[in-house]
């Protein structure tokens, strides 16, 4: 029990040092190759610790080495441009001016839920409030909204239409029909809702649209039995 003890402590050791030389980026906002080596010198540490017949000097040779090959990879990371978007990966612009753009969220293996949630963590209720929306190579999100944006998200929109498909549990919580919304698509010459990439509803009776491959539009509409919520 005690050796276990000391060959735990010296592990310890051993990565607190190897953490602290690799910078503050390794314990912040990692890239894509600096979370493999973070699981990397996790699984090799918890070896010697856990079985004493493996010689700790293994277990310190193999951290130290792993140590080595992130401070290669950096240094290509930061002086050789090509290589970097290849090793870090590279900012996706999931929505600009004309909407949503589908494209690189399945690029991300993202969808409009995930995008949706991301909005709403970073403080955004309403797709039509922001300009700009992206995740970083290290997936962070960002947004720019637009100027005045608190006063274009007044009530909570609802995702209606996801890819295609009506949402059921949002619809009910509207209270309106799917003919209702079916009627809508027809005015505005969605021919399917297929091809409807997004539309939400707001209590106020503004509607977010996306068709694939088009703009995103905005309507404003009166809910049957002047319906709020």
């Amino acid at each position: 029990m005690v050796l276990v003890m000391i060959r735990t402590a010296i592990i310890y050791v051993v990565l607190l040092i190897v953490m602290r030389l690799m910078g503050k980026r390794q314990i912040g906002e990692m890239q894509p190759f600096e979370l493999v080596i973070t699981l990397l010198i996790a699984e090799l540490a918890c070896i010697p610790m856990a079985d004493t017949s493996i010689p700790l000097l293994y277990g310190v040779v193999s951290v130290l080495a792993i140590y080595v090959m992130h401070e290669i990879v950096t240094l290509i990371d930061l002086k050789v441009k090509p290589l970097k978007s290849f090793i870090s990966g590279k900012p996706s612009v999931v929505v600009n001016k004309n909407g949503i753009d589908d494209y690189q969220l399945k690029r991300n293996n993202l969808d409009v839920s995930d995008l949706i949630e991301s909005l709403r963590s970073a403080g955004y209720f309403s797709l039509d409030c922001i300009d700009y929306a992206l995740y970083e190579s290290n997936g962070t999100f960002s947004a720019l909204p637009k100027e005045g944006y608190e006063q274009m998200q007044t009530s909570l929109p609802l995702v209606i239409i996801d890819n295609g498909k009506f949402d059921g549990k949002n619809l009910s919580l509207t209270g309106l029909e799917r003919t209702f919304f079916e009627d809508i698509l027809k005015q505005e010459g969605v021919k399917s809702v297929k091809k409807v990439l997004v539309l939400t509803a707001d209590g106020t009776g503004k509607l977010y649209l996306q068709v694939k491959g088009e703009k995103f539009r905005t309507l404003n509409v009166t809910y049957p039995d002047g319906k709020i919520w």
